[in-house]
């Protein structure tokens, strides 16, 4: 998947940034694995803190204090926090509890969020894992950051 993704978008000059929470730039690592991606891939932020999502995305203190940065709404504004930081044509973020710890019984561990932006749409995807291994969790969402994407860009 990966790599038909990093084809279309450098086929078609589809540019491309990213922000990362969970994943902590391991979707920039597999991107930059690509050949000829550095035609298209602008950059990558890793926004692990509350501090860095407000400074660097935007994202509402407000949001973060009633949602947690593990949530829907936090994703959203990363991503569009990124769009509006970048102009890139595709932007995608995740948040999420990639484990061991960290989980409770409304988000537990393997709780993550994907947002993408492409021509003017948005979508944010709910995962659920039910795994705690935070390997497994965090390559999971990286696959399913790719996949997202592919399906935003047809």
């Amino acid at each position: 998947m990966m790599k038909d993704v990093c084809e279309k978008l450098i086929s078609r000059g589809i540019t491309i940034s990213a922000c990362e929470s969970c994943t902590g730039g391991l979707f920039a690592s597999k991107l930059t694995d690509m050949p000829g991606i550095s035609a298209v891939f602008d950059r990558s932020l890793v926004t692990y803190s509350y501090r860095a999502k407000m400074e660097e995305l935007g994202v509402s203190e407000e949001t973060l204090n009633v949602y947690t940065a593990e949530s829907y709404e936090v994703a959203e504004e990363m991503v569009l926090g990124l769009k509006e930081k970048t102009g890139s044509d595709v932007c995608v973020a995740v948040t999420g509890l990639a484990g061991p710890g960290g989980g409770s019984d409304e988000k537990p561990v393997g709780t993550i969020y994907i947002a993408c932006t492409y021509d003017d749409k948005v979508d944010v995807k709910k995962l659920q894992t039910g795994s705690s291994d935070r390997e497994c969790n965090r390559d999971y969402a990286v696959n399913e950051m790719f996949k997202l994407i592919n399906r935003m860009i047809g």
